[in-house]
Protein backbone atom coordinates (compact mmCIF):
# COMPACT_ATOMS: atom_id res chain seq x y z
CA UNK A 1 0.00 0.00 0.00
CA UNK A 2 1.19 3.27 -0.90
CA UNK A 3 2.63 5.88 1.85
CA UNK A 4 -0.67 8.28 2.40
CA UNK A 5 -0.57 11.80 3.21
CA UNK A 6 -2.66 14.25 5.01
CA UNK A 7 -5.13 15.80 2.19
CA UNK A 8 -7.84 18.34 2.78
CA UNK A 9 -10.79 16.98 4.08
CA UNK A 10 -13.91 15.80 1.59
CA UNK A 11 -17.08 14.02 2.41
CA UNK A 12 -17.78 10.50 1.82
CA UNK A 13 -18.52 8.81 -1.34
CA UNK A 14 -21.59 8.01 -1.09
CA UNK A 15 -22.81 11.61 0.49
CA UNK A 16 -21.29 13.42 -2.55
CA UNK A 17 -23.50 10.97 -5.18
CA UNK A 18 -26.25 12.30 -3.51
CA UNK A 19 -25.56 15.76 -4.53
CA UNK A 20 -23.70 15.09 -8.03
CA UNK A 21 -26.73 16.61 -9.98
CA UNK A 22 -27.26 19.76 -7.92
CA UNK A 23 -26.09 23.18 -9.82
CA UNK A 24 -24.33 25.65 -6.89
CA UNK A 25 -21.27 27.64 -6.93
CA UNK A 26 -18.02 27.40 -5.34
CA UNK A 27 -18.21 29.04 -2.00
CA UNK A 28 -17.16 32.93 -1.36
CA UNK A 29 -15.63 32.82 -4.89
CA UNK A 30 -12.15 33.97 -3.76
CA UNK A 31 -10.85 37.37 -4.41
CA UNK A 32 -10.86 40.00 -1.76
CA UNK A 33 -13.05 43.33 -1.31
CA UNK A 34 -10.06 45.95 -1.95
CA UNK A 35 -11.48 47.85 -4.33
CA UNK A 36 -13.92 45.72 -4.68
CA UNK A 37 -17.94 44.91 -4.55
CA UNK A 38 -20.22 43.01 -2.28
CA UNK A 39 -20.84 40.66 -5.04
CA UNK A 40 -17.16 39.38 -5.26
CA UNK A 41 -16.17 41.57 -8.28
CA UNK A 42 -12.99 43.62 -7.77
CA UNK A 43 -12.08 46.44 -10.27
CA UNK A 44 -8.62 46.92 -9.12
CA UNK A 45 -7.49 43.27 -9.59
CA UNK A 46 -4.20 43.26 -11.84
CA UNK A 47 -6.25 42.28 -14.73
CA UNK A 48 -9.42 43.01 -14.66
CA UNK A 49 -9.45 45.74 -17.46
CA UNK A 50 -8.03 42.76 -19.42
CA UNK A 51 -11.19 40.67 -19.01
CA UNK A 52 -14.00 40.87 -22.08
CA UNK A 53 -16.91 42.94 -21.68
CA UNK A 54 -19.16 40.00 -21.21
CA UNK A 55 -17.13 38.62 -18.28
CA UNK A 56 -17.28 42.34 -16.74
CA UNK A 57 -21.04 42.60 -17.60
CA UNK A 58 -21.81 39.12 -15.57
CA UNK A 59 -19.54 39.78 -13.29
CA UNK A 60 -18.16 36.36 -12.85
CA UNK A 61 -16.98 33.11 -15.16
CA UNK A 62 -19.23 30.24 -15.11
CA UNK A 63 -17.25 27.34 -15.08
CA UNK A 64 -18.60 23.59 -15.92
CA UNK A 65 -17.92 20.91 -12.78
CA UNK A 66 -18.80 17.47 -12.04
CA UNK A 67 -18.27 15.99 -8.60
CA UNK A 68 -14.42 14.41 -8.70
CA UNK A 69 -12.89 14.46 -5.70
CA UNK A 70 -10.31 15.41 -4.45
CA UNK A 71 -10.84 17.65 -7.40
CA UNK A 72 -13.88 18.92 -6.85
CA UNK A 73 -16.38 17.90 -3.71
CA UNK A 74 -19.96 18.78 -3.16
CA UNK A 75 -20.08 19.17 0.58
CA UNK A 76 -23.67 19.06 2.28
CA UNK A 77 -24.46 22.62 2.38
CA UNK A 78 -24.14 22.71 -1.57
CA UNK A 79 -20.87 24.69 -2.07
CA UNK A 80 -17.69 22.74 -3.45
CA UNK A 81 -14.64 22.04 -2.08
CA UNK A 82 -11.22 21.05 -3.50
CA UNK A 83 -8.30 21.47 -5.63
CA UNK A 84 -10.41 23.43 -8.41
CA UNK A 85 -12.33 25.14 -6.08
CA UNK A 86 -8.86 26.33 -4.40
CA UNK A 87 -7.30 27.07 -7.79
CA UNK A 88 -10.52 29.25 -8.83
CA UNK A 89 -9.92 31.46 -5.44
CA UNK A 90 -6.56 32.18 -6.44
CA UNK A 91 -7.08 32.94 -10.19
CA UNK A 92 -10.05 35.39 -8.87
CA UNK A 93 -7.53 37.40 -7.09
CA UNK A 94 -5.75 38.04 -10.27
CA UNK A 95 -8.85 38.83 -12.46
CA UNK A 96 -11.56 40.60 -10.22
CA UNK A 97 -14.21 38.24 -10.63
CA UNK A 98 -15.66 35.22 -9.23
CA UNK A 99 -16.71 31.59 -10.63
CA UNK A 100 -19.51 30.36 -10.52
CA UNK A 101 -19.33 26.37 -10.74
CA UNK A 102 -22.60 24.74 -12.45
CA UNK A 103 -22.81 21.46 -11.95
CA UNK A 104 -22.95 19.32 -15.64
CA UNK A 105 -22.71 15.34 -16.11
CA UNK A 106 -20.42 14.15 -18.62
CA UNK A 107 -17.26 15.37 -20.48
CA UNK A 108 -19.72 15.73 -23.34
CA UNK A 109 -22.03 17.86 -22.15
CA UNK A 110 -19.21 20.25 -20.75
CA UNK A 111 -17.91 20.43 -23.76
CA UNK A 112 -21.29 21.03 -25.50
CA UNK A 113 -22.21 23.88 -22.94
CA UNK A 114 -18.63 25.36 -23.41
CA UNK A 115 -19.72 25.60 -27.69
CA UNK A 116 -22.84 26.74 -26.91
CA UNK A 117 -21.88 29.39 -24.59
CA UNK A 118 -23.70 28.37 -20.98
CA UNK A 119 -20.01 27.85 -19.75
CA UNK A 120 -16.84 29.64 -20.03
CA UNK A 121 -14.51 27.17 -19.19
CA UNK A 122 -13.98 23.19 -17.85
CA UNK A 123 -11.32 22.45 -15.62
CA UNK A 124 -11.10 18.84 -15.80
CA UNK A 125 -9.42 17.12 -14.90
CA UNK A 126 -9.30 16.24 -18.52
CA UNK A 127 -6.48 15.39 -20.85
CA UNK A 128 -5.19 18.20 -23.58
CA UNK A 129 -5.72 16.57 -27.13
CA UNK A 130 -4.56 17.59 -30.68
CA UNK A 131 -8.51 16.80 -31.40
CA UNK A 132 -9.74 19.11 -28.58
CA UNK A 133 -7.62 21.76 -29.37
CA UNK A 134 -9.44 22.34 -32.52
CA UNK A 135 -12.30 23.23 -30.82
CA UNK A 136 -11.18 24.80 -27.33
CA UNK A 137 -7.96 27.00 -26.11
CA UNK A 138 -6.22 24.67 -23.42
CA UNK A 139 -4.41 26.13 -20.60
CA UNK A 140 -2.46 23.06 -18.90
CA UNK A 141 -1.20 23.27 -14.94
CA UNK A 142 -0.86 19.59 -13.85
CA UNK A 143 -0.27 15.99 -15.33
CA UNK A 144 -1.26 13.05 -14.18
CA UNK A 145 -0.76 9.06 -13.84
CA UNK A 146 -4.11 6.92 -13.99
CA UNK A 147 -4.46 4.99 -11.04
CA UNK A 148 -6.68 1.65 -10.33
CA UNK A 149 -8.88 1.57 -6.94
CA UNK A 150 -10.10 -1.85 -5.76
CA UNK A 151 -11.29 -3.09 -2.23
CA UNK A 152 -8.58 -3.88 0.08
CA UNK A 153 -10.36 -7.07 0.76
CA UNK A 154 -9.52 -7.99 -2.09
CA UNK A 155 -6.33 -7.28 -2.66
CA UNK A 156 -5.25 -10.99 -2.92
CA UNK A 157 -6.37 -11.08 -6.28
CA UNK A 158 -6.18 -8.07 -7.39
CA UNK A 159 -2.74 -6.40 -5.97
CA UNK A 160 -0.49 -7.72 -8.65
CA UNK A 161 -0.22 -5.17 -11.48
CA UNK A 162 -1.07 -8.23 -13.95
CA UNK A 163 -4.64 -8.83 -12.37
CA UNK A 164 -5.66 -5.65 -14.14
CA UNK A 165 -5.60 -7.38 -17.38
CA UNK A 166 -8.68 -9.24 -17.96
CA UNK A 167 -10.21 -7.58 -15.38
CA UNK A 168 -13.61 -5.09 -15.36
CA UNK A 169 -12.25 -1.49 -14.94
CA UNK A 170 -14.86 1.56 -14.28
CA UNK A 171 -14.28 5.00 -15.40
CA UNK A 172 -15.64 8.63 -16.16
CA UNK A 173 -16.76 8.17 -20.57
CA UNK A 174 -14.19 10.77 -21.96
CA UNK A 175 -11.79 10.68 -19.38
CA UNK A 176 -7.86 10.23 -19.22
CA UNK A 177 -7.89 7.11 -17.59
CA UNK A 178 -10.34 5.79 -21.20
CA UNK A 179 -7.50 6.33 -22.95
CA UNK A 180 -4.69 4.47 -20.27
CA UNK A 181 -6.77 1.56 -20.38
CA UNK A 182 -6.32 1.13 -24.09
CA UNK A 183 -2.41 1.47 -23.38
CA UNK A 184 -2.28 -1.11 -20.14
CA UNK A 185 -4.05 -3.37 -22.77
CA UNK A 186 -1.31 -3.10 -25.44
CA UNK A 187 0.45 -4.24 -22.80
CA UNK A 188 -1.12 -7.45 -21.26
CA UNK A 189 -1.15 -8.33 -24.96
CA UNK A 190 2.37 -8.03 -25.09
CA UNK A 191 2.36 -10.33 -21.66
CA UNK A 192 -0.07 -12.85 -23.49
CA UNK A 193 -2.45 -11.82 -21.07
CA UNK A 194 -6.57 -10.93 -21.74
CA UNK A 195 -7.34 -6.97 -22.39
CA UNK A 196 -9.16 -5.31 -19.77
CA UNK A 197 -12.79 -4.57 -20.65
CA UNK A 198 -13.66 -0.48 -19.36
CA UNK A 199 -17.24 0.75 -18.07
CA UNK A 200 -17.46 4.28 -18.68
CA UNK A 201 -19.75 6.05 -16.19
CA UNK A 202 -21.02 9.46 -15.42
CA UNK A 203 -18.56 10.38 -12.69
CA UNK A 204 -15.84 9.30 -10.53
CA UNK A 205 -18.86 8.39 -7.43
CA UNK A 206 -20.07 6.24 -9.88
CA UNK A 207 -16.92 4.11 -10.66
CA UNK A 208 -16.09 3.93 -6.27
CA UNK A 209 -20.01 2.78 -6.76
CA UNK A 210 -19.13 0.21 -8.84
CA UNK A 211 -16.59 -1.26 -6.88
CA UNK A 212 -18.01 -0.87 -3.89
CA UNK A 213 -21.06 -3.64 -4.92
CA UNK A 214 -18.33 -5.59 -6.93
CA UNK A 215 -20.03 -4.45 -10.61
CA UNK A 216 -16.26 -3.64 -11.32
CA UNK A 217 -12.73 -4.69 -10.10
CA UNK A 218 -11.32 -1.45 -10.09
CA UNK A 219 -12.03 1.90 -10.76
CA UNK A 220 -9.56 4.34 -12.78
CA UNK A 221 -8.89 7.51 -11.78
CA UNK A 222 -6.11 10.13 -10.90
CA UNK A 223 -3.85 9.09 -8.94
CA UNK A 224 -4.72 12.41 -6.91
CA UNK A 225 -7.95 10.58 -6.71
CA UNK A 226 -6.98 7.65 -5.30
CA UNK A 227 -4.97 8.98 -2.71
CA UNK A 228 -7.69 11.51 -1.14
CA UNK A 229 -9.98 8.32 -1.07
CA UNK A 230 -7.52 6.30 0.45
CA UNK A 231 -6.97 9.41 3.68
CA UNK A 232 -10.35 8.94 3.87
CA UNK A 233 -10.96 5.38 4.18
CA UNK A 234 -7.58 3.64 4.24
CA UNK A 235 -8.84 0.17 5.21
CA UNK A 236 -11.55 0.04 2.62
CA UNK A 237 -9.34 0.87 -0.76
CA UNK A 238 -5.76 0.47 -2.36
CA UNK A 239 -4.32 1.00 -5.26
CA UNK A 240 -2.04 0.42 -7.92
CA UNK A 241 -0.17 3.39 -10.35
CA UNK A 242 -0.26 2.56 -14.15
CA UNK A 243 3.69 2.53 -14.95
CA UNK A 244 5.88 3.94 -18.04
CA UNK A 245 6.37 0.28 -18.94
CA UNK A 246 2.55 0.01 -18.92
CA UNK A 247 2.22 2.72 -21.14
CA UNK A 248 1.29 5.33 -18.93
CA UNK A 249 3.23 8.39 -20.14
CA UNK A 250 2.86 11.62 -18.60
CA UNK A 251 -0.76 13.30 -20.07
CA UNK A 252 -1.37 17.08 -19.61
CA UNK A 253 -4.25 18.04 -17.82
CA UNK A 254 -5.41 21.56 -18.84
CA UNK A 255 -8.50 23.97 -18.11
CA UNK A 256 -10.63 24.01 -21.65
CA UNK A 257 -11.79 27.50 -22.72
CA UNK A 258 -13.75 28.15 -25.98
CA UNK A 259 -12.05 29.71 -28.90
CA UNK A 260 -12.12 33.63 -29.48
CA UNK A 261 -14.03 34.70 -26.63
CA UNK A 262 -10.87 36.70 -25.64
CA UNK A 263 -10.63 34.89 -22.04
CA UNK A 264 -8.28 32.36 -22.70
CA UNK A 265 -5.32 35.48 -22.81
CA UNK A 266 -6.30 36.80 -20.01
CA UNK A 267 -6.98 33.46 -18.23
CA UNK A 268 -3.31 32.59 -19.17
CA UNK A 269 -2.05 35.76 -18.02
CA UNK A 270 -3.56 34.71 -14.55
CA UNK A 271 -2.16 31.50 -14.34
CA UNK A 272 1.27 32.66 -15.09
CA UNK A 273 0.58 35.48 -11.61
CA UNK A 274 -0.16 32.30 -9.65
CA UNK A 275 2.70 30.32 -10.72
CA UNK A 276 4.90 34.45 -9.91
CA UNK A 277 3.30 34.64 -6.59
CA UNK A 278 3.54 31.32 -5.46
CA UNK A 279 -0.14 30.25 -4.62
CA UNK A 280 -0.08 27.52 -7.00
CA UNK A 281 3.13 25.70 -5.46
CA UNK A 282 1.17 26.24 -1.89
CA UNK A 283 -2.02 24.60 -3.50
CA UNK A 284 -0.53 21.62 -5.26
CA UNK A 285 2.23 21.26 -1.65
CA UNK A 286 -1.57 21.62 0.34
CA UNK A 287 -3.10 18.72 -1.55
CA UNK A 288 -0.14 16.74 -1.77
CA UNK A 289 0.45 16.12 -5.49
CA UNK A 290 3.68 18.28 -6.43
CA UNK A 291 4.88 14.60 -7.90
CA UNK A 292 2.60 16.28 -10.70
CA UNK A 293 2.96 20.09 -11.44
CA UNK A 294 4.56 21.68 -14.13
CA UNK A 295 6.83 24.56 -13.79
CA UNK A 296 4.61 26.96 -15.95
CA UNK A 297 1.39 26.93 -17.55
CA UNK A 298 1.44 26.09 -21.14
CA UNK A 299 -1.03 26.93 -23.96
CA UNK A 300 -2.14 24.48 -26.49
CA UNK A 301 0.79 21.95 -26.04
CA UNK A 302 -0.64 19.77 -28.56
CA UNK A 303 -1.53 22.33 -31.35
CA UNK A 304 1.42 24.44 -30.81
CA UNK A 305 0.91 26.94 -28.42
CA UNK A 306 -1.29 29.18 -30.30
CA UNK A 307 -4.75 30.59 -29.35
CA UNK A 308 -8.15 31.64 -31.38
Amino acid sequence: MKKLVRIAPAIAVAAVSAFALVSCSSGDGGGDDGGGSADGVDTEAPLYDQLPDDIQDAGQITIAGDTHPPYRTIEEDGTFTGIDPDLQTALSEQLGVPFEIETASGLDAMLTGMLSGRYDAFNGPVRATEEREQQFDAIVWMTTRTSYVHLAERADELADSEAVCGANVAGVTGSVSETQIERYNEWCAEQGLDPASFDGLADSNATFLAVNSDRADYAATTQGGAIDLMAQEPDTYDYLVQTDEQGAGVDQLAMYLPKDTGLTEVMLEAFNGIFDNGEYEQIMTEWDITDVAVDEPVLNPMTGGQSG
